[in-house]
């Protein structure tokens, strides 16, 4: 199953009278189960391309479709109805809420979006806690935690909606090597337990090593591709 089908996508910004051209004409494939990584300098269209996946953005040329919707059809309420339904997020400053608890900050997707039963929230919740190593440490704030440890809560938050993407932006930037490898694995486990695609925005060797499939950039192109059959250009 294709999760990602991008045809000849373009993305042009106005700076004034300038037009940036920030992703020209990308094609690209990727399946499910994928865990791969667009690679590239700054500037080389790594960010927006994962937020025109995630509907963030939308692109000015060519068809994005994600999990079989062209997310340039989608408006901004659908965009985020279809953001909350099928996909997770996962970033470098782990993005947690810091008044809540471990528990409370991987139930918060459930609530916003989600009409989940407070029962079946509760047993869905503890089932990532107890997935990501973090059971015990359920009623501790971020600011309780390590940098290795809100990562699994923040793994854990991307996965409690059932997400069938998880685009990951510079996820390992602020961990160290051992605990960067350590998280690194731990979604690799959740991939291969749950199915889930995993896609990264990276700069870091590690991720570049660790993931199946390489989309590398250069000034909004497709460069280059390189790994395992998961994806191809």
């Amino acid at each position: 199953m294709q999760v990602v089908q991008a045809t000849q996508v373009e993305k042009t910004y106005q700076a004034g009278a300038t037009a940036v051209h920030a992703v020209r004409a990308m094609d690209f494939t990727i399946e499910a189960g994928a865990f791969v990584a667009f690679v590239g300098p700054s500037g080389s269209g790594k960010t927006t391309l994962l937020n025109m996946i995630a509907g963030l953005d939308r692109p000015t040329g060519g068809r994005l479709d994600v999990l079989g919707v062209d997310v340039a059809s989608l408006d901004r309420r659908r965009a985020a109805a279809f953001r909350g339904e099928h996909l997770g997020f996962i970033f470098q400053d782990f993005n947690l809420i810091p008044v809540l608890s471990a528990y409370e900050n991987i139930e918060y997707p459930l609530l916003m979006v989600q009409e989940w039963p407070a029962a079946k929230r509760h047993e869905q919740v503890l089932k990532l806690l107890a997935a990501v190593g973090m059971a015990d440490q359920a009623n501790k704030r971020p600011d309780q935690l390590s940098g290795g440890q809100k990562q699994r809560v923040a793994v854990a938050r991307a996965l409690v909606a059932n997400a069938k993407l998880v685009l990951a932006d510079e996820p390992t930037a602020n961990l160290d090597h051992d605990t960067a490898y350590n998280v690194l694995a731990l979604m690799k486990k959740m991939r291969d337990e749950l199915g889930t695609t995993f896609i990264f925005s990276t700069h870091d060797p590690k991720i570049m090593n660790e993931a199946e499939r390489l989309f590398t950039l250069e000034d909004g192109r497709l460069a280059q591709t390189a790994g395992k059959a998961l994806a191809h250009a």
